[in-house]
């Protein structure tokens, strides 16, 4: 064979024959021959590979299934193509920022993908500076870099209107960090919700995601003065701790305290009593930005992607207040 056969053939081009392709295929899978990425990169700029980087506590990442949920979305989209996702976790803010500025100055990356956006993102600025095609994760709250988004707020008034149905009155929100803008979003219709239900005992309190600080807080909020008949949690991690934590107490779920965890998974279900759980198009989102990020890499016009809205999932940990 050619040079040029091989190379047609190989990269999936026209100027041989079906069946000269055929044979050349099952000789180069037979031999373990590959077309070379590096050189493809040479040729035609690209590293086929997005950049993902998670700044979030390691401790945290190993027990969360959402972070895990939204890499299979993202997986997904990219099986079967050129392109491989590259992912790293990070313990601050200024080393997110190295690897991005490191990856594209190296050419490992075509774009990135951004994720737990806060108010003036300095991610964004830096996208900007570098001409790096980048997609967020998260509400449309920048102009000029696309996003793909979930309505959190319908599931907040969802979540917040099936609790007062059951009698609760005083309904405590533990929620995620205070820069996130996706807690600021879920706490803004907290807030809203819960003054035009007269909810004059709804509150919001923080954490940091992990189950350590989940039990903190609930203990807590849970021996205080008026302590709450149900409890709003931003992640699954978080109600499965304030459950132990119930129980620590000899408070019976849902007779005497109501649970409702956010980001529903294989935890929400295990646990017992199962706990109801706002479930969110996570894996869908991966996708999605993948697929928009490809279509910003290719210089196509992109507009905001709007995932399906999260759906609440009542199960055993809620129940009429008694």
């Amino acid at each position: 064979m050619s040079t040029g056969a091989v190379s047609y053939a190989l990269n999936n081009r026209p100027g041989v024959s079906e069946p000269t392709r055929r044979r050349i295929m099952a000789i180069a899978d037979r031999l373990g021959w590959v077309p070379s990425s590096a050189a493809r990169s040479l040729s035609d700029g690209r590293a086929n590979a997005i950049g993902l980087v998670v700044d979030r506590p390691a401790r945290v990442i190993g027990v969360e299934p959402y972070f895990m949920q939204l890499i299979s979305g993202i997986q997904g989209a990219l099986a079967g193509g050129p392109t491989s996702l590259l992912l790293q976790v990070t313990d601050n803010a200024a080393a997110e920022l190295a690897a991005y500025r490191r990856w594209w100055g190296e050419r490992r990356v075509d774009g990135v993908l951004l994720v737990d956006l806060v108010q003036d993102d300095p991610r964004v600025e830096l996208v900007r500076e570098l001409r790096l095609p980048a997609v967020v994760l998260g509400e449309p709250v920048v102009d000029d870099v696309p996003c793909v988004w979930t309505d959190d707020a319908v599931a907040v008034v969802e979540v917040l209107e099936y609790l007062v149905a059951l009698g609760h009155r005083r309904i405590v929100r533990v929620a995620g960090p205070t820069r996130f803008v996706h807690t600021q979003t879920r706490s803004r219709a907290f807030t809203t919700t819960a003054a035009r239900l007269g909810l004059t005992g709804a509150r919001v309190v923080h954490a940091d995601y992990s189950d350590e600080a989940a039990a903190r807080v609930t203990r807590r909020v849970l021996t205080g003065g008026e302590p709450p008949t149900a409890l709003v949690f931003d992640n699954d991690v978080m109600a499965v701790s304030a459950l132990g934590v119930a129980q620590e107490l000899g408070l019976s779920v849902p007779e005497q305290l109501s649970l409702v965890a956010w980001d529903d998974s294989a935890l929400c279900r295990l646990v017992r009593p199962a706990l109801s759980a706002v479930r969110r198009p996570i894996a869908e989102r991966g996708a999605e930005a993948v697929r928009l990020l490809l279509r910003v890499i290719d210089g196509a016009a992109v507009e905001q992607v709007r995932t399906s809205d999260p759906e609440l999932v009542p199960r055993a940990s809620t129940g009429p207040l008694r």
